[in-house]
């Protein structure tokens, strides 16, 4: 059994207190305010939950994470990312970033992030905590993902692509960009293939909260602004 949060108190449970079926399940009910949702993941949970559900809250062991030195492009990926025939930004999209990783896709039924999920996440983005990448091709959005900036920790929540490797894209600058700040961690959350095949892992639980103790109050005053050029992202010399 699970504890249900109480409505007076943002703490939670020890993350040695999460189930292992389901894996990483800690905690439930509680509500998605800015206080909240900062502490959840600055201890290494996040929510997750369908709609009409109480909010549920993970913390998995073991957990994905990306190092950004260990960003893995491929030799096609180089290829894709020297192309002019895109432009990426940072936070001109964000609700609609948002809304498209909340879209419906093939042989998925549903989405889990609700209204609820939405208005606490773009409460987030006005704060300058949460944020975006958007990929763009003739004006219009291809691609893109969000999460959370924290000390120098990357929190990926969601991403989607309408173009074939456009969220990798997205990924890739990102990371790049996020080496360049001095950021050591980028959180994925739970492994899959997609971000495997970009360098992703898996540590213990254990170690992962280790590394957010040390990270999270790091400073990360700077524009969310690409400084960042293709020739960075590739390895080419201009």
């Amino acid at each position: 059994m699970i504890p249900w949060l109480a409505d007076d108190s943002l703490e939670f449970p020890p993350l040695e207190h999460a189930l292992t079926d389901p894996d990483g399940l800690l905690a439930a009910g509680g509500d998605l305010s800015k206080p909240r949702l900062l502490n959840a993941y600055r201890n290494g949970i996040f929510p997750w939950y369908n709609p009409g559900e109480p909010i549920l809250w993970w913390s998995p062991d073991p957990r994905c994470v990306l190092y950004p030195q260990d960003l893995y492009l491929s030799r096609s990926m180089r290829k894709r990312l020297r192309k002019s025939d895109y432009t990426v930004t940072f936070d001109r999209a964000f609700a609609h970033v948002v809304a498209a990783c909340a879209a419906p896709r093939r042989k998925q039924e549903g989405t889990w992030i609700s209204e609820d999920i939405f208005k606490a996440y773009l409460n987030l983005h006005r704060s300058g905590i949460a944020h975006s990448v958007e990929v763009w091709m003739d004006q219009q959005l291809v691609g893109g993902l969000y999460g959370l900036g924290i000390g120098k920790v990357f929190f990926g929540e969601s991403m989607f692509s309408r173009q074939r490797d456009c969220s990798k894209i997205a990924f890739a600058w990102l990371t790049a960009q996020l080496q360049y700040w001095g950021y050591e961690l980028i959180d994925c959350q739970v492994y899959n293939d997609h971000l495997a095949s970009l360098g992703a892992t898996e540590i213990p639980r254990k170690v992962f909260a280790q590394e957010l103790a040390r990270l999270r109050d790091l400073p990360n005053e700077h524009d969310w602004a690409f400084s960042i050029s293709r020739e960075d992202l590739t390895g080419d010399t201009p």
